[in-house]
């Protein structure tokens, strides 16, 4: 189990997951995996929606637990009224139309009221684009659609973990101090590494990433540690270093934006 800080830098056009703290997920001991992924899921297609319950008749008998049966989401949206709305998600702001429908799930939540928010792209005049659910009774739905959309962050976080910190690996550390050392080079980044002109530099050494805008995590990782080595090279040291070795330092120095003395 890991829980991360999703974050929007300055520098980026996507938010970054920062993990924070990782535990074993231990059976029984808390909410489980169903009940954590109930805050807020994809609605399935198939999955048959009802209205809320009435209120008590104040006849004999048990009172009933859900109303009149509202089809699926494919029925909801038939009848549904849409309003447009602009979304920030993936990097960019979207113009959507959005409708939203309080209700039951019964068959997976039983008697929990549930908001079944229902997304249309621009250009779709029908159906949906995307159908949320969640148990969440009170947050703006343009505002769980970009919540939704920042799930996205922390799969990138995962895979650029495993891929150039080896988190996960025998070989390494272990999986949270992987992932620590991953917020931490992202928010050295943010406060002391990043230069407007990281993203032009990295296209100039490799002219492929024509449409590269933003840093990438391999290219914060690289500066850190350009910059770890040429700490160890201080002018208060005791051994004179080579020019080779001056240079390379100087040349780290400028690729982090620092200032050093002639």
């Amino acid at each position: 189990m890991v829980i991360g800080i999703v974050v929007e830098l300055p520098f980026l056009t996507r938010p970054v997951c920062l993990p924070v703290a990782a535990r074993l997920w231990r059976p029984k001991a808390g909410p489980s995996k169903v009940e954590l992924a109930a805050s807020m899921v994809r609605l399935l297609a198939n999955a048959v929606l009802f209205d809320l319950a009435p209120p008590p008749t104040g006849r004999r008998g048990r009172p009933r637990l859900k109303g009149a049966r509202l089809g699926t989401a494919a029925d909801l949206a038939a009848t549904a009224t849409f309003t447009t709305a602009r979304v920030k998600r993936y990097g960019r702001t979207d113009q959507v139309r959005i409708a939203e429908v309080r209700c039951l799930w019964y068959g997976s939540f039983h008697t929990q009221t549930v908001r079944v928010i229902l997304i249309r792209d621009d250009g779709t005049d029908t159906g949906y684009d995307l159908a949320l659910v969640t148990t969440d009774p009170d947050t703006p739905a343009t505002a769980l659609v970009t919540r939704y959309a920042w799930r996205w962050s922390i799969e990138v976080t995962f895979a650029e973990a495993r891929a150039l910190l080896v988190v996960g690996q025998a070989r390494s550390r272990t999986v949270p101090f992987g992932l620590y050392c991953y917020s931490i080079t992202v928010i050295w980044y943010a406060l002391h590494g990043h230069h407007p002109n990281d993203a032009a530099d990295r296209r100039e050494q490799a002219p492929w990433y024509t449409t590269k805008t933003d840093p990438a995590f391999a290219d914060m990782l690289a500066k850190l540690r350009r910059v770890i080595i040429a700490t160890r090279f201080l002018p208060a040291a005791a051994g004179q270093p080579t020019d080779a070795e001056i240079r390379t330092v100087q040349e780290a120095w400028a690729q982090a934006g620092l200032t050093h003395a002639a």
